[in-house]
């Protein structure tokens, strides 16, 4: 991975992954689908649990349905198991002030809205695996860029943008780098070296780090 953004302000990220192998691309998505698929039948048991814990401690939904941007910059209906309050997205406004993270994202470490559940399927990542339904209807991939709320990537800059040239994805260098613990500037570069890194190798050493990754509390919350 390379760091740093000097020389690079220049540099059209769009045209880095248009030169890509076509070929690549196209066994990228088939991987996609095959793995995620599995992905589900496999922790079904684990998903069912999950649902059913989240119902039982407050009887509310156990999925949360929220719009982030996708490549290009549209918009598409992301899923996750819910791990905070019902209404907690009428909160943020509240909450801005007390942001941890730095830029365009937000992140408290004791969010006052996430549920005992929440903390749990959190730290471990679980609450992120209803995605992999993202991943087969192609609004994402398993490895890319992590989505941020629309109205967060309608803040950024151009050269920020570019982060999403690409498919967004459950995983990626920011997420088996430290998660939260890793300010919004140098979680760009991440994302724009991973566009520059892709290749079926890089995919493949990114989600043989997700596993313990997903182990590790450090930026996990």
């Amino acid at each position: 991975m390379r760091s740093g953004r000097e020389g690079q302000d220049k540099e059209d990220i769009g045209a880095v992954y248009a030169a890509k192998s076509g070929l690549y691309k196209a066994v990228k998505r088939f991987a996609d689908c095959v793995l995620s698929a599995l992905a589900l039948a496999v922790l079904s048991p684990l998903l069912a649990v999950t649902a059913v814990c989240i119902r039982l401690e407050d009887g509310g939904p156990a999925f949360f349905v929220q719009e982030r941007m996708g490549k290009d910059m549209k918009p598409f209906r992301l899923y996750k198991f819910r791990s905070m309050r019902v209404g907690a997205e009428e909160e943020l406004p509240a909450l801005l002030r007390a942001n941890e993270q730095t830029g365009h994202a937000f992140k408290i470490k004791n969010d006052p809205r996430i549920t005992k559940v929440g903390k749990v399927i959190r730290k471990l990542s679980i609450d992120e695996l209803p995605q992999f339904v993202n991943v087969i209807k192609g609004d994402m991939s398993i490895v890319g860029p992590r989505p941020i709320l629309v109205w967060q990537m309608e803040q950024c800059s151009a050269y920020e943008k570019q982060r999403l040239v690409v498919r967004p994805g459950l995983t990626c260098y920011w997420q088996v780098s430290g998660r939260a613990s890793i300010g919004w500037d140098r979680w760009v570069e991440l994302d724009l070296d991973y566009i520059r890194d892709m290749s079926a190798w890089t995919d493949l050493k990114i989600m043989l780090r997700t596993v313990p990754a997903m182990f590790d509390s450090r930026g996990a919350y």
